[in-house]
């Protein structure tokens, strides 16, 4: 599969981040493709060497047996949505939000997020359907350049297919924003995540509290305009992703025949597709499936939608996402562990994996000259604890 390459600009807008040096000793290091006792060195934010054993430096940090690992990246999450708008016709200050967002990601060990962020909304005044994103990054973005946040933060546009204001609202970004990712979401009631109406009017009107002339209302209208913009918006997304230059990832595929569709158009990771069928699909045209660490920790699709731990099960499971809990991508990745019984190979699903997949060469894995993201994990019985947090060397939790 032919991997997008990471951009010179940004390489060099990372660098200006704040680094640190150090050392993390006497812990089990989780390289790529083994686990090792023994310790990571760093210098000014890059991992310089790893050395095997269970002594540790003056001044080093004793990990006590503690696991090392790479740290997280998280692709998809609804996080920063759940702090500016903690409940419905909520909309919380967004500086503080922001920053509660960053630092809860960086205590969960994810050292660097793609903040999704929905494109396309509707004209009329719709609380939960209004739009929010330029603003919204305009003010992560000021966060970011004036040093107040401790991760990387990079941009998700959720392009809403199904959507009356698309491509206007794509057009207010350019490759200066740190979009690295465009997902083509297609939410019209009745296919792919909400092929069970039943299920799509229980989300809606359970979480917008709508009546049910309301409720049927707005499937009317979504349906409409899918018919009438679906297949032009599509197009435009399409061309913004390159004219940005951002990888293109579908969503909620659900037969193969979509998943093909997906293929021809560029797509190269495919957000939780919702069938065994699409999976399968997938992994035959080489393109990255990225599944809910909250399904897998539950048991289950909350949609009605395939279970994480059956695609697991069949090897079809690229990248895990924390999706809406942060705190749940390690214990997902230390299940999947468990599971396959390898854990380089699950940890991959939250480091290497999406690294790889959208660009990023310079981490998501324990190796010399290599970002100093780190993460120590402790475990609770069966359960894995963030005990440290490394972002470029530098401790942010």
């Amino acid at each position: 599969m032919n991997k997008p390459e990471l951009s010179s600009s940004l390489a060099e807008e990372d660098n200006a981040q704040m680094t640190g040096s150090g050392c993390v000793a006497n812990a089990w290091l989780v390289l790529p493709d083994q686990v090792i006792r023994g310790a990571v060195h760093f210098r000014d934010g890059l991992i310089m060497d790893i050395t095997e054993g269970t002594s540790v430096p003056t001044g080093a940090i004793d990990a006590a047996g503690d696991y090392v690992i790479p740290g997280m990246i998280e692709l998809h999450t609804d996080n920063l949505e759940r702090h500016i708008k903690p409940r419905p016709k909520v909309d919380w200050p967004h500086k503080p939000a922001l920053l509660a967002h960053d630092a809860e990601l960086a205590g969960c060990g994810i050292t660097t997020v793609f903040d999704a962020l929905r494109i396309g909304s509707f004209t009329e005044r719709q609380t939960h359907y209004g739009e929010y994103a330029r603003t919204l990054a305009d003010e992560l973005l000021a966060l970011r350049g004036d040093g107040f946040l401790r991760i990387s933060h990079m941009l998700h546009l959720r392009a809403e297919l199904c959507s009356e204001t698309l491509m206007e609202e794509l057009a207010k970004f350019d490759p200066s924003d740190r979009v690295r990712l465009i997902s083509l979401m297609d939410h019209t009631p009745g296919q792919r995540q909400f092929r069970d109406m039943t299920q799509f009017r229980a989300y809606w009107q359970g979480k917008y509290g709508l009546s049910d002339p309301a409720y049927e209302a707005m499937v009317v209208k979504l349906k409409a305009l899918q018919l009438d913009v679906g297949a032009r918006h599509e197009a435009a997304a399409v061309a913004e992703a390159a004219r940005i230059g951002a990888t293109l990832a579908s969503h909620d595929d659900t037969t193969a025949a979509q998943v093909s569709h997906s293929s021809e158009l560029g797509v190269r990771l495919a957000e939780f597709p919702t069938t065994v069928e699409a999976a399968r699909a997938c992994s035959e045209l080489e393109i990255a499936t990225i599944m809910g660490a909250p399904n897998l920790i539950r048991g289950g699709s909350h949609s009605g939608n395939v279970s994480a731990a059956e695609l697991a099960k069949e090897g079809l499971i690229d990248i895990l996402s924390s999706d809406y809990v942060p705190a749940g991508l390690i214990q997902g990745a230390f299940i999947l562990a468990e599971m396959w019984k390898d854990l380089p190979r699950a940890i991959a699903t939250v480091s290497a994996g999406p690294a790889g997949a959208v660009g990023l060469a310079d981490r998501g894995r324990i190796a010399p000259t290599l970002r100093a993201d780190l993460v120590r994990v402790g475990m609770a019985g069966d359960v894995p604890m963030i005990r440290a947090t490394f972002c470029k060397g530098n401790r942010v939790a």
